[in-house]
C-alpha cells in the first residue's frame, strides 16, 4: 500500500538520559495520492498507527494539498488523540494540507514556509440537476472547511470565505498574523529530518559561544502579532509571495487517479493470432512424418 505519510521515533530532547520517545508523523506530498481515494480500509489503519503509542506527538507538514474529505478524517483523528499534538509546517501547508495543520494543539510555520487556502473544487458532469448538487456540496465543504479555519483563528466567517476565494497565499509572518500559526520555528527547534533522531548541532556545546540567554538585552520579546483584518488593507495582497502551485491540485490529483485506475483494470491484450504459410505447414508434417 502506497501511504503518503510516515511515523518516526526519536528520543525525546527533555528525557534527561531516558530511553523515553516522542513520535513525529511526516506528511510528505499529496494527501490521499492513491491510497486514501474510496478506500475504507486506509482511515482505519491510520487511525491504529496513531493510537499505537501515548504521549506527545509532532506533525511535520509538508504538502500541495489533495483530498479535502481525507484531510478533514486526519483533521477530527488529530483532534482526537489524548497527547499534545504539535504542527510544524516546514515548508507548505497549502490547499488540503492546511485543514490537518489546524488539528495542531500548537501550530508553527518555518521562516521560509508557505501557507495557502482557497476554495474546494471538484470535477462534475451531468446535466444542470447534477451541476447544481456539486455547486450545493462545494459550498457545504466549503462551510466545513471554514470551521476548522474559524476554531483556530478566530475570524469572523466572511473574511475566511474572501480569503479563500482569493487563493491566498501567506508566508510565516502572514500565517502568524492572521492566526493561522501561533509562532515560527526557532533554531532551538529540532529540524525536521525523514528518519532517525535530529542530528547535533556542532556549536551546541561551545562554551566560547554566547546563546541568546546570556544576551538578554539582544533578545526581542515574544510578543505575537494582532491578528490583522484581511479587509482593511487591499494592498495587502501584493505583499504575498510564491505562486509555486497550480490552481487546482485535486482535479489534477484526481484526474491521475482516474488514469492509474483505467491502467490497472484495462482489459487484457489477446495473443496476437500468428499465422503460419500453408506450404510451411506440409513441410513440417512432412518432416515428422519421415523422422517418426
Amino acid at each position: 500500500m502506497n501511504k503518503f505519510w510516515r511515523w518516526v521515533k526519536n528520543k525525546a530532547p527533555d528525557s534527561g538520559g531516558s530511553d523515553e520517545e516522542e513520535r513525529a508523523l511526516y506528511l510528505n506530498g499529496a494527501i490521499s495520492d492513491t491510497s486514501w481515494f474510496d478506500d475504507d480500509v486506509t482511515p482505519a489503519i491510520f487511525k491504529d498507527e496513531l493510537n499505537a503509542g501515548k504521549g506527545n506527538i509532532t506533525v511535520w507538514i509538508n504538502s500541495p494539498g489533495g483530498d479535502c474529505f481525507a484531510a478533514a478524517q486526519i483533521y477530527n483523528m488529530l483532534r482526537d488523540y489524548k497527547g499534545h499534538v504539535t504542527v510544524k509546517i516546514d515548508s507548505l501547508a497549502a490547499s488540503a494540507a492546511s485543514v490537518i495543520a489546524m488539528a495542531g494543539d500548537e501550530v508553527l510555520i518555518s521562516p521560509t514556509g508557505m501557507f495557502m487556502i482557497h476554495n474546494p473544487s471538484t470535477v462534475a458532469m451531468g446535466d444542470h440537476g447534477d451541476l447544481e448538487k456539486a455547486i450545493d456540496m462545494l459550498n457545504e465543504v466549503k462551510n466545513s472547511i471554514i470551521n476548522a479555519y474559524q476554531a483556530k483563528t478566530g475570524l469572523s466567517r466572511n473574511k475566511l470565505s474572501k480569503l479563500m476565494e482569493d487563493e491566498t497565499w501567506m508566508d510565516a509572518n502572514k500565517a502568524v498574523e492572521f492566526g493561522f500559526a501561533d509562532g515560527m520555528i526557532t533554531r532551538n527547534t529540532p529540524a525536521a529530518i525523514p528518519i532517525g533522531k535530529p542530528e547535533e548541532d556542532p556549536d551546541e556545546n561551545d562554551p566560547d559561544e554566547k546563546t541568546p540567554e546570556e544576551e538578554p538585552e539582544k533578545k526581542e520579546p515574544d510578543k505575537k502579532p494582532e491578528k490583522k483584518d484581511p479587509d482593511e488593507d487591499d494592498d495587502d495582497k501584493d505583499s504575498f509571495s510564491g505562486y509555486l502551485f497550480a490552481a487546482h491540485p485535486f482535479e489534477m490529483a484526481v484526474t491521475n487517479q482516474l488514469i492509474d485506475y483505467a491502467k490497472k483494470h484495462a482489459p487484457a491484450e489477446k495473443p496476437k493470432e500468428v499465422r503460419v504459410p500453408v506450404a510451411d505447414c506440409y513441410q513440417r508434417l512432412k518432416f515428422i512424418k519421415d523422422t517418426f
